[in-house]
């Protein structure tokens, strides 16, 4: 299986991936801490993996201000995460992997399969738009069908919506999730929140099946919602 050899670099395409990901969501400026955080490493490693970056036209990044990819990082960014949430999306629709299993064995395939291989699955799971955590799935020429989300969080008290998207960095919060019985498309509203910190009383569900039950901040900070018009 051939790979192209103009593909950056394992570490170049971790690093434009998680900028991508990080503006994606919108959950503020991307900076050096936030980036390093992620990769877990440290911030002095990403300080120097930036100026490389720069230097091969990917990001722009001044001393001590946000991070920011250009267009031709966008573009690297995108083909990873194409990648890489096609590969999670085959491990469970193709090989029963559960939702929590895909995200680490799609980070070392993503730069090793081909475009080919992954074109193949795209065609023989037909085209989707989304991975297993409502993720968006890049096209083959880089353009996102984007959605109007917000975070369970933001919501205020007496608000809902559909849940369409769950961050995946963490396999102990998705377990958690199926534990609970909550997933993609599932009916939630605001029901109360906490002072305090404290936990929010969510209503889930519809019709026989809706049911209410506390749910922490930090859950809440990982659940993406189409809310109600």
């Amino acid at each position: 299986m051939g790979i192209a050899s103009s593909r950056p670099s394992t570490s170049v395409e971790d690093y434009v991936k998680v900028i991508y990901d990080l503006q994606e969501r919108g959950s503020g400026p991307v900076t050096i801490s936030r980036v390093a955080e992620r990769l877990a490493v440290s911030s002095s490693s990403v300080s120097g993996m930036l100026r490389k970056l720069g230097e091969l036209g990917l990001v722009d990044h001044q001393r001590y201000g946000d991070v920011r990819l250009t267009p031709t990082g966008d573009k690297v960014a995108l083909a990873v995460l194409r990648r890489h949430r096609l590969i999670e999306l085959y491990l469970v629709e193709a090989l029963g992997y559960s939702w929590d299993e895909v995200h680490d064995e799609a980070e070392i395939l993503e730069h090793v399969v081909s475009d080919q291989f992954v074109d193949r699955i795209a065609d023989h799971l037909g085209h989707p738009t989304v991975d297993p955590h409502g993720d968006p799935i890049p096209t083959r020429d880089g353009r996102v069908v984007t959605r109007e989300t917000r975070l369970l969080s933001e919501l205020d008290p007496g608000t809902g919506g559909v849940i369409m998207r769950v961050n995946d960095t963490d396999p102990d919060l998705l377990r958690y999730l199926a534990g609970q019985r909550i997933g993609i498309g599932m009916r939630v509203e605001l029901v109360e929140r906490q002072p305090f910190g404290g936990p929010l009383v969510v209503r889930l569900g519809a019709g026989a099946e809706q049911r209410e039950q506390s749910i922490g901040v930090g859950v809440a900070d990982a659940l993406w919602i189409a809310a109600d018009a």
